[in-house]
């Protein structure tokens, strides 16, 4: 279920996304339906997923996106102890004075990426959904970056890289597949700007695309090992001369 902002303005384009349940209508995205096992001790977290973009659709494109429509990552930093060299939404643990996800999300996104809060418009929150490896309750945070300002790595140690990542990119069918973990987690990907999205932030992502009316058919049936596919996007990194590092998977996230 996706709780609306009472009173909030949506974006055109983002209405549906806002609006409407995250979907998974080819039975291929496990995230949706990560739940905390019965009588499990969780910790409670928030993730933003903070869209930006000119606040007009676009009534030449598919589901009025605009052209500059963007999402903002980050890639984890290839030393931590869980997740390492993942990409992610800004997010993290709930402090005891937060009031609520929205608070989680917009203070950890600070604190991970030097936004301005508020230039943020928060506009639905997600159902939590479990995260295994972590023992998180992670509630996924809709937003809109209402007034734009500088991001980027604030602290080395938790995230090598900060980016906007173009929403256009993301749908394109050239960059969407399905991974296989070795442990047998299997689900959506994206390949974008020497990045692999995948486990949870995929999962979100094309959970909302589905119900987006942006969304172009791709190959479901094209299924890589995950290792490989980072190993593959590691290579490419070093031809280039690039340093973005993507560490070992973790269990899946």
């Amino acid at each position: 279920m996706t709780s609306s902002v009472d009173g909030v303005a949506v974006p055109p384009w983002l209405r549906r996304v806002v609006h409407r349940t995250p979907a998974d209508p080819h039975r291929i995205n496990p995230v949706l339906d990560r739940r905390a096992p019965r009588g499990a001790i969780t910790r409670e977290a928030a993730v933003l997923v903070l869209f930006g973009g000119p606040v007009e659709a676009d009534p030449l494109m598919s589901g009025g996106l605009p052209a500059g429509a963007d999402v903002l990552l980050t890639q984890r930093a290839s030393t931590m102890r869980q997740h390492s060299g993942q990409v992610a939404f800004p997010g993290g643990a709930s402090d005891p004075g937060d009031e609520g996800p929205i608070a989680t999300a917009l203070r950890e996104a600070q604190e991970e990426t030097g936004l301005d809060p508020s230039g943020v418009r928060p506009l639905a929150v997600l159902e939590e959904i479990f995260i295994p490896p972590s023992g998180f309750d992670v509630t996924p945070v809709l937003a809109y970056w209402e007034k734009p300002s500088a991001v980027g790595v604030v602290d080395p140690a938790e995230a090598e890289r900060v980016a906007r990542v173009p929403v256009h990119t993301l749908i394109d069918p050239r960059n969407r597949f399905q991974v296989r973990h070795p442990a047998g987690y299997q689900g959506p990907a994206f390949a974008v700007d020497g990045m692999l999205v995948w486990g949870f932030t995929a999962g979100i992502l094309a959970a909302l695309f589905a119900v987006s009316g942006w969304e172009q058919e791709w190959d479901r049936h094209d299924i890589r090992d995950l290792d490989t596919v980072l190993a593959e996007l590691d290579n490419d990194l070093d031809d280039d001369h690039l340093t973005h590092g993507h560490g070992r998977p973790a269990a899946e996230r």
